[in-house]
């Protein structure tokens, strides 16, 4: 078995630049490391030898530029030669294939190229999202079949896009090593950037402690949707619902129903199911909150299609806008992994061929927006002016703190104006005739259904 390092050892190798490893790079950067990062896409690696980063997270670009220059960091498309780090991150992407399975690949092309390189005696931390058991089943045995001696753990990554580099400093690390000197080795390297370290009994345990805190979420989420579904169809307002029941009662915590997507909640609830069926047990409940929001994309359509056809008597969509694109607003992002506005434009256009479409984000580039079948509109008022159709994807404060009253009045009429995440009250809006603003769990707010009798 390896030995324990000296934390004075302080090279470390990150495989994989995506949003886990920059961040993960640049804040053990920061804390006295120096880091090799690996990323296998050249032109990455071009632009982050330059300074300029492939996402949008605050103070990252600076952040890096300053390390570059202090010698602190680099950056390269393969493990260098005679390596100097004895620890290395795994922080690859683990996509769903087009079966719905989760993807292992680049974990076993990367952990076949550290074993390759490494020395004896390394330190390697799994940060990827993996299915149980990954970890032992086939990290490990990569690592054996090249005969070296090796310290291995699972710590999974756990911040939220936009506040990775605060959380990083103050979120607690989970860790599951495969030997009680793994466990400690990881413990050194991580309580160099946060004050509190959580040991559990095993690298299964960390697999599923990452599983679940999304799992959860998205259960939480689904719930709340769910209760906008049943009171738009009875008649109620959704909204007043979740809001007033919680009002200094912590036991009905339900967050404002909306979209649920992004890399991590759009994949992980079936990555966890798929390793615990392999055991026999279906995850049900999980399994029926990705259906609830995997689904809601098609019931916001039809709705909008509804109140276009029957309330407002549209014969014609002949302009549609699509704000907010990322899959959040609030933390902003330029993340369009897993956003809802994919499915969203596919299902539009299939009930609208001939409409022109039009997409605005207040940070995701023209060119990626031309990339979801969209033009992209320079302004909120480009977006609006003339359009039958606008749906409000995300939070971000551009839509939040715009001047709505003025914004539908650029609108053709009749109009609609779907708003998945209620961003204003519809019971204060002064709109021009004809205009309705509405959104999930607010229909009956609008006149849209009234309770039967």
């Amino acid at each position: 078995m390896a030995q324990e390092i000296d934390i004075s050892d302080r090279t470390v190798c990150i495989i994989g630049l995506g949003y886990v490893g920059l961040t993960l790079a640049v804040t053990m950067a920061e804390n006295g490391f120096y880091v090799i990062g690996i990323e296998r896409r050249g032109d990455i690696v071009a632009d982050l030898r330059s300074g300029a980063v492939h996402f949008y997270e605050p103070d990252l670009q600076q952040k890096i530029s300053r390390l570059i220059s202090q010698n602190k960091i680099s950056f390269h498309s393969a493990i260098p030669e005679r390596c100097p780090a004895d620890i290395y991150v795994v922080t690859v992407g683990t996509p769903l294939d087009d079966s719905g399975k989760v993807s292992i690949r680049s974990i076993e092309d990367s952990i076949t190229d550290i074993a390759v390189s490494a020395r004896d005696g390394l330190l390697l931390i799994m940060r990827s999202t993996v299915k149980l058991g990954t970890t032992r089943n086939v990290v490990a045995p990569i690592l054996d079949k090249h005969g070296l001696t090796y310290d291995l753990a699972y710590c999974p990554e756990r911040t939220i896009e936009g506040h990775a580099l605060k959380e990083l400093r103050h979120l607690p690390q989970i860790i599951g090593g495969l030997t009680l000197p793994a466990v400690r080795r990881a413990a050194k390297i991580f309580q160099q950037i946060t004050p509190t370290v959580v040991t559990v009994t095993d690298p299964e345990t960390a697999e599923m402690i990452k599983l679940v805190d999304n799992a959860h979420r998205d259960v939480t989420f689904a719930y709340s949707n769910e209760i906008a579904r049943i009171c738009d169809t009875v008649g109620i307002s959704g909204i007043e619902v979740i809001e007033a029941g919680k009002i200094s009662y912590p036991r009905t915590n339900l967050p404002t129903p909306g979209p649920v997507g992004g890399p991590c909640l759009s994949k992980d609830p079936h990555i966890l199911a798929e390793g615990v069926l392999e055991y026999g047990i279906e995850p049900e409940i999980t399994k029926a909150a990705r259906y609830v929001n995997e689904r809601q994309g098609v019931e916001i359509i039809e709705t909008c299609v509804y109140i276009l056809q029957n309330h407002l008597r549209v014969a014609e969509v002949r302009k549609i806008s699509l704000l907010g694109l990322a899959f959040k607003g609030k933390p902003a992002t330029n993340d369009l992994r897993g956003s809802p506005a994919i499915q969203i434009t596919a299902l539009l256009k299939s009930f609208y061929p001939k409409s022109e479409f039009l997409g605005y984000d207040a940070i995701v580039e023209a060119s990626d927006i031309s990339n979801l079948g969209l033009t992209p509109a320079t302004s909120l008022e480009e977006a609006f002016d003339s359009a039958e159709l606008i749906l409000i994807l995300n939070n971000h404060p551009a839509f939040e703190f715009m001047d709505i009253t003025h914004m539908a009045s650029l609108m053709s009429r009749p109009g609609l104006i779907y708003d998945l995440w209620n961003l204003f009250d519809v019971r204060s809006l002064t709109l021009p005739k004809h205009t309705i603003y509405t959104g999930l769990g607010k229909l009956s707010d609008s006149g849209i259904l009234k309770r039967k009798a």
